[in-house]
């Protein structure tokens, strides 16, 4: 390998990169290069520089978006062929192809180098990354394309490839717009174009349908435009505000898109009705910046897990210090100080690592929510409960949830779990019942918000997707591990 002349390794190195293999777009991209040789951009083309521009050299790389999905596709080239086979498809029936493609994108805190040598850079980073999760074929004649490939492990970091690293703050939203900007008009530039690429010696035709679900809750706010996710409008596929959520948990459907954020911005920044700011903000529901980036409305399992188990830990806490005896009958006791709060949440801790060896963490993480959202975890803290009626419902807040979990976390519910997917209405209203009632000292005029999708949106989301786990950031959040051993860089691991 090493005694190769050089032109044969430059070759070899070449078609490892995305952007080896010739392809077309009919109709040609607007404002994209028809040349498909390209390999890694700087992130910051597709913006004219002007003379002053101060060169980013390091901000951010990244594949061309059309030239990084052809390359993907022709990886998938044998499973396509052989999807082919398996359906009876001969070459000639088949008159093209639609592929569904799940992107995501998250924001990684503290990336610098730990002993380095490297340029001083922000010390935070973001990934765009895309995943090919479906591709069927059209056949002549047929209404219906048949599916020839589907994406078995969706989560894994194997299938999710990454198009564009950034150097940013994912809450600088001028610079993350700036360079997600390129990328989102070349997407809507493929949206619009079928993709001639060859496969097992045919040219074959292209359709892209692109579903941005892979992103957490704050990363969904910030492009399409909402506020924060403290604002009192607490969720991004409905109008509720908290308050409502709170006294209503189960009963609500999908309302918010895309195309209605567009519209709701326009009406914020005209205010057409000349209306005071709490009236405006009351008629845009909350929507208070331009959206930038269509994403699905659907909700990230991964940080579903982790913000409901944050909201148990601290309700484990509140019946370790008996809160429920502070509530409803006597207002004048005064709310529990913040030594008593510390020396309960000691008190839980404590009993986790004696009995389940849980170490404390600093921020709640996916591995440490799987552990504490289980029967076992209940049971340790109901030892340090008194009062029985409370341990039997703590115990039955925690089997309700432990039913719901399994339908937004599987990859295919309705063939993993069907017997939980057809009871999740019916366990979301009797879990909504204990919270208002038993729990009540806690859910008062609120709810998280996580919680509320938990409770409210599961199904729907269901119904319309097939999947919630299936389209969820994990692929992407495993990528950013990859991404910390590249950088020869670990994270603060906890002590």
């Amino acid at each position: 390998q090493i005694f190769q002349p050089l032109h044969t390794l430059r070759a070899a190195e070449k078609e490892l990169l995305p952007g080896f293999h010739p392809f077309e777009w009919q109709p040609a991209l607007k404002t994209v290069s028809s040349c498909w040789d390209v390999g890694i951009l700087d992130g910051l083309s597709g913006w004219t520089s002007s003379v002053e521009d101060v060169p980013a050299d390091t901000i951010a790389r990244r594949f061309r978006y059309d030239v990084a999905l052809a390359s993907a596709l022709k990886d998938l080239e044998e499973d396509l062929m052989e999807g082919l086979r398996e359906q009876g498809l001969d070459d000639s029936s088949v008159v093209g192809f639609s592929v569904t493609i799940k992107e995501s994108c998250d924001g990684m805190g503290d990336v610098s180098e730990k002993h380095g040598g490297g340029p001083a850079l922000p010390e935070k980073a973001v990934r765009f990354s895309f995943t090919i999760m479906s591709v069927s074929a059209h056949v002549e004649g047929e209404d219906d394309s048949v599916v020839i490939f589907r994406e078995l492990k969706p989560n894994s970091e194997l299938s999710c490839k990454p198009l564009c690293l950034m150097f940013v703050d994912e809450s600088d939203h001028e610079t993350l717009t700036a360079i997600l900007g390129p990328v989102v008009a070349e997407r809507k530039a493929m949206t619009e174009s079928r993709l001639i690429l060859s496969l097992a010696g045919l040219p074959r035709s292209f359709r892209f349908h692109f579903r941005g679900t892979g992103y957490d809750e704050k990363m969904v706010r910030e492009m399409e435009g909402l506020e924060a996710s403290g604002s009192t409008y607490i969720c991004t596929l409905c109008d509720s505000t908290r308050a409502e959520a709170s006294h209503n948990m189960v009963l609500h459907a999908i309302t918010r898109s895309h195309q209605e954020n567009l519209e709701r911005y326009e009406i914020w920044r005209t205010n057409p009705f000349a209306e005071s700011a709490a009236e405006l903000r009351d008629r845009v529901k909350g929507v208070s910046a331009k959206p930038f980036m269509e994403t699905q409305p659907t909700l990230d399992a991964l940080h579903c897990d982790i913000g409901n188990a944050t909201e148990f830990y601290k309700i484990f806490q509140d019946e370790i210090g008996e809160m429920h005896t502070r509530f409803g009958h006597n207002i004048n006791i005064a709310p529990p100080s913040r030594e008593e709060r510390r020396q309960w949440r000691a008190t839980l801790d404590k009993q986790l690592r004696k009995k389940m060896k849980l170490k404390p963490v600093m921020r709640m993480n996916g591995n440490y929510a799987r552990r504490l959202m289980s029967v076992e975890a209940v049971d340790v803290v109901c030892e340090l409960i008194r009062n029985d009626d409370r341990r039997q419902a703590l115990r039955e807040l925690m089997n309700l949830y432990l039913q719901m979990k399994p339908v937004w976390r599987a990859t295919w519910p309705a063939r993993e779990c069907p017997d939980q997917l057809c009871r999740y209405s019916y366990n979301s209203q009797r879990f909504a019942e204990l919270l208002s009632t038993e729990f009540a000292y806690r859910y008062d005029g609120k709810i998280t918000n996580y919680l509320h999708k938990t409770l409210a949106h599961v199904p729907e989301i269901v119904e319309r997707d097939g999947s919630i786990g299936a389209w969820a950031s994990e692929g992407n959040e495993s990528g950013n591990k990859l991404f910390r051993r590249f950088r020869k860089m670990n994270a603060r691991q906890s002590k």
